[in-house]
């Protein structure tokens, strides 16, 4: 097992199935994001993606009963996969002790996959549930959308987000992706999957406090644990792919101005509160800056890990 280290955030290339269950974590999660391989047989260099249905289910029941066993009291789950595959998320999670929240429906704004049978497919759920009936945390996070044709007047202090979430851009590769898609020299893909920042941006701000820990067991490009430092969470990533840890380790060390999660501050300024949530003190300008409060809590889970 290799790890690497940061202030608030390690990365260990492992296995997830193994990392989990071998002491790797001294203390508890408080939010993890799970978004594993869909078992589409794509092209990953570490992982065969095309398991039997029957393997594959069993393999995310024992991850997510792995993650509930580490999570603290009211910890969440946000758990990502294809539409068609709901019924199944949902069953894994009741199977594994946790409390469906709720099913989020993340609508993309490409192109519909076209369907000659059925209707066109055009977002991907997210499943949130927590260990125990109340989550320990849980922001209403309020932003301010264009408004939609037919409204009138406009909302005089936003809106509250709600379980459909169309204003995320996905990072799909095949469609323009812009600068936050991470590239080559010859500007091919290096993470066909790679999640939005916006989208951890907004599971982070919804379920943790500063200094609270977050784990992605499927870390892939990293855009968890580049989230969570900037926002003052302590973060663990796992990643199978020796490629991906590398990216991983440059990505957190560049601090690409793509990365900035400032620059959507201003999405939820009606937000009560949002300074304390964000982690971060801003300046008159609304600019987020460091703070200064201690994000102690959990210091001795990194140096357990390395010694």
């Amino acid at each position: 097992m290799d790890t690497s280290n940061r202030t608030n955030c390690i990365v260990f290339h492992e296995n997830c199935t193994a990392a989990l269950g071998n002491g790797n974590l001294s203390s508890k999660i408080d939010l993890s994001f799970l978004d594993p391989p869909f078992n589409q047989d794509k092209a990953y260099n570490a992982w065969d993606d095309n398991l039997p249905p029957e393997k594959y289910w069993e393999w995310m029941r024992e991850i997510c009963a792995k993650v509930y066993a580490s999570t603290s009291d009211g910890g969440a789950i946000y758990f990502m996969q294809r539409e068609k595959n709901t019924e199944f998320v949902l069953q894994c999670l009741r199977d594994t002790g946790w409390t469906f929240q709720n099913l989020i429906i993340w609508k993309k704004k490409t192109s519909a996959v076209p369907g000659t049978k059925r209707f066109g497919k055009h977002y991907q759920v997210i499943a949130f549930a927590t260990r125990g009936k109340t989550p320990r945390v849980f922001h209403r996070l309020r932003i301010d959308p264009p408004l939609p044709p037919g409204y009138k007047h406009a909302r005089e202090n936003g809106m509250f987000v709600t379980d459909v979430w169309d204003d995320i851009r996905e990072l799909t590769s095949g469609y323009f992706a812009g600068d936050e898609a991470l590239r080559d020299a010859d500007g091919n893909r290096l993470h066909k999957q790679q999640a939005p920042i916006q989208l951890l941006l907004r599971i982070i701000l919804s379920s943790t406090n500063p200094g609270d820990v977050v784990l992605d067991p499927f870390a892939g490009s990293g855009t968890t644990l580049v989230v969570a430092e900037q926002l003052g969470r302590k973060s663990i990533g796992i990643e199978l792919d020796l490629q991906n840890v590398a990216l991983i380790k440059r990505r957190l060390a560049e601090q690409r101005e793509s990365d900035d999660v400032s620059r959507f501050f201003k999405d939820y300024v009606c937000t009560p509160d949002l300074e304390a949530i964000w982690g971060k003190k801003t300046t008159p300008m609304g600019k987020p800056t460091s703070s200064t409060s201690s994000t102690s809590k959990l210091s001795t889970l990194f140096e357990t890990n390395l010694q």
